[in-house]
């Protein structure tokens, strides 16, 4: 069997598959229909400072080979996700976890970054610049290269660990957005995160989401985010993580192809809860028919 395991900004993993934030819930949950210790890791859910309730419902509408949600950062804030979901998922991931954080201010960043990388539990730390900054007009952190790069020298600042900044798509030149980050210190790039999108009901003639819009993922959103991490990872000397519309194991070599070190799977969780597991165990296979014999040595591997 070829060999499966990659290095992630410094941390050896098992393989490359990493189910993305906010389709994985905290683990343990997962941990009910099988050994979640299979996978490389895993990317917790979007965690900010304060506890939050959420956007209004309906928060999920349908479309073509995808789906859009408008969740709205629910998670019982950082200090309730130290003391209570991280011990349960010691229970039953042995592995470091992948934490996820959100923030609507630099400062939200940092103080819950720094909080989180005290935990022996996380190894690398998913800063998600996709947020509204509260103190910038309501703008993404990550559609302006400053910003971006103000958020992760904040974050850097305080904590010890590997810092992955997690792009958002919804931009003109998401490459100058990686590099400024990279720049400022960052030890990894991920993206994508998912595309704007909107549905609207035909029979109330009102959009179906009650924020109105939402972030757009699943299967049509693959070809879009091969090519940002092709773009991306020819422009940075650092690991790329991609996700966008993974669903297969076939899927996973053309991301690493593209220049990825580890790939996240995301709404493909929420349509088959064994979906990272059945990725992993059809690796071998894929590797076998396409003569690989090390993932590792694929990344970057179509330039």
């Amino acid at each position: 069997m070829g060999k499966m395991s990659v290095n992630l900004c410094g941390i050896e993993i098992d393989n490359p598959i990493i189910p993305a934030s906010g389709t994985f819930g905290f683990g343990y949950e997962f941990a009910q229909l099988y050994d979640i210790n299979v996978l490389g890791t895993f990317s917790f859910k979007g965690t900010t400072k304060d506890a939050r309730f959420g956007n209004p419902t309906p928060r999920i509408a349908e479309c073509t080979a995808g789906m859009i949600n408008a969740v709205g950062l629910q998670n019982p804030g950082v200090d309730a996700v130290i003391s209570t979901e991280l011990p349960k998922l010691k229970k039953c991931f042995s592995k470091k976890v992948m934490a996820n954080v959100s923030g609507f201010a630099i400062e939200d960043y940092a103080y819950t970054c720094e909080k989180l990388d005290k935990q022996d539990q996380v190894g690398w730390l998913e800063v998600n610049v996709s947020c509204p900054n509260v103190h910038g007009g309501g703008m993404s952190f990550g559609t302006d290269p400053k910003a971006a790069a103000e958020v992760t020298k904040a974050v850097k600042k305080v904590t010890t660990k590997p810092v992955i900044v997690k792009l958002s798509p919804n931009v003109t030149d998401i490459v100058s957005i990686a590099k400024a980050c990279e720049d400022a210190g960052a030890d990894g790039i991920s993206l994508i995160n998912t595309l704007l999108g909107m549905r609207i009901d035909l029979k109330t003639r009102k959009p179906v989401i009650a924020n109105k819009m939402g972030g757009f993922s699943g299967s049509a959103i693959f070809p879009v985010a091969v090519r940002m991490v092709y773009q991306v990872a020819n422009a940075v000397k650092i690991p790329v993580v991609g996700m966008g519309g993974v669903s297969t194991a076939e899927d996973v070599i053309e991301m690493m192809l593209a220049g990825a070190t580890a790939v996240e799977v995301g709404a493909a969780n929420l349509i088959d809860p064994f979906a990272c597991r059945d990725i992993i165990n059809d690796l071998p296979r894929v590797m076998e028919k396409y003569k690989i014999n090390s993932l590792s040595e694929i990344i970057g591997g179509a330039n």
